[in-house]
């Protein structure tokens, strides 16, 4: 396509046309490769699950993860205590939707109970 309008065999008479023509060609692939590299890179780090699950979740629509591989991306972003404690659970997560919600509660738990910790600690001084 690039090479016809180097060669002007093509003529767009309007560029909203030319941009359509492009997006058409190579819109699709590009914006799903885009979002599957966004979600290669995603980390939870020092967010809450919440957080993570929520930006997880937006940069896996139009990414075209079906499937496992959604689930895999996810386990691989998370914080690793978190992974290995729901990969060990008797009934681990399978879907994704599971994955989110148990994440989820997981690291709330834990907040919640570091919190009490702390609280607890402070009460001995």
């Amino acid at each position: 396509m690039l090479e016809d309008l180097k060669v002007e065999e093509i003529e767009y008479k309007l560029a909203e046309k030319f941009l359509a023509g492009l997006k058409r060609e190579f819109g699709g692939r590009n914006e799903e490769m885009v979002k599957v590299a966004e979600l290669r890179r995603l980390e939870q780090g020092g967010r809450t699950m919440e957080e993570f699950v929520q930006e997880f979740r937006r940069a896996a629509r139009g990414s075209g993860y079906k499937g496992r591989l959604p689930v895999e991306e996810f386990k691989r972003g998370m914080s690793e205590a978190i992974r290995r404690k729901l990969m060990e659970a008797k009934r681990p997560p399978t879907s994704i939707e599971q994955w989110y919600k148990h994440a989820n509660n997981l690291n709330r738990h834990w907040r919640e109970s570091r919190r009490e910790e702390e609280r607890l600690r402070g009460k001995q001084k």
